[in-house]
This record gives structure tokens, sequence and C-alpha cells, in this order.
């Protein structure tokens, strides 16, 4: 692979940070292929667009485009992806899941692994500061946001 975990990182959290200056919540992703190969990047666009299917995960997805399959390309996010994108990764078989960090939510990282997917979880001190800076500023914006993800919205 081409491109270091932390580099694929990188571009993901380009994309956290673009959300935020647009307005939206800070969470990014990128989906690679095996050659590190960056196929699509994005970020949440829930608030922007007010689309509540618009993830980071689903527009990196999206942007990627149709792929023959998806076994060996690699997911990066910079946040636990919700059981809506851990669904994403699954019904796809995305074979790799990069987070930036786990600890502000966990989503349903342990149910991919029970599946199958290698999950590496980088535990970002700059993932965790830019997500918890915006939760700080915009507490109701996150409690809907993660209500959403969980279906408790």
């Amino acid at each position: 692979m081409s491109m270091t975990h932390q580099a694929m990182l990188d571009i993901a959290i380009q994309e956290a940070r673009l959300g935020l200056a647009e307005g939206g919540i800070p969470i990014g992703a990128a989906l690679f292929d095996e050659n590190g190969t960056l196929l699509g990047r994005g970020h949440n666009r829930r608030v922007q667009d007010n689309d509540p299917s618009v993830h980071g995960e689903t527009d990196a997805f999206r942007n990627a485009g149709r792929q023959r399959r998806y076994q060996s390309t690699t997911m990066v996010t910079t946040l636990a992806p919700c059981w809506y994108c851990s669904g994403l990764v699954r019904q796809f078989r995305i074979g790799t899941l990069i987070v930036g960090e786990s600890r502000t939510f966990r989503g349903g990282l342990d149910w991919l692994r029970e599946h199958g997917v290698a999950v590496i979880d980088m535990q970002s001190a700059e993932c965790e500061r830019l997500l918890a800076s915006f939760i700080e500023r915009y507490p109701d914006v996150w409690n809907e946001d993660i209500g959403e993800c969980t279906g408790d919205g």
C-alpha cells in the first residue's frame, strides 16, 4: 500500500475541517483501493443539506462511484461509524476500516470486527479535539445527530 494509515486519515481530517467550515458536523471520510489510491472522499453534510443520510462515509462512498468489488478497499473515517455507516461497510464487504477515534462514539466497531472487517483505531487526539470542540460549541446539533444515528432521535 503506497499511503500510510496516517496519510489516509489526514485526507479524512481535511474533509472534516471542510464540513466544519461549511457549518456542519466535522466528520470526514475517504475510500481507498488496495494500492492506496483515493477513490472518493466526503464529509457529513446532514446540516448543510438538511439530509440525515449524508454522513461522511456515505458521502465518500457515493463520490467513489461504483467499484467492481469492495473487499480490498479501505474506508477511513474520523469517527467510528454509526450503525447506518457500519451497515454500508458490511453490506458492500469493505475489507478494512480505519477509524480516527472511537472514544466520542463507539458505533458498530465490535460488530464489524465480528463480521470479518479489519478495524484499525488510530486513537487520534486531533480527531478527538476537532469533534470535542464542535460538541462543546453546538451540543444541540450533536445530540440531534447522534440521536438520529442511534435511533433515539
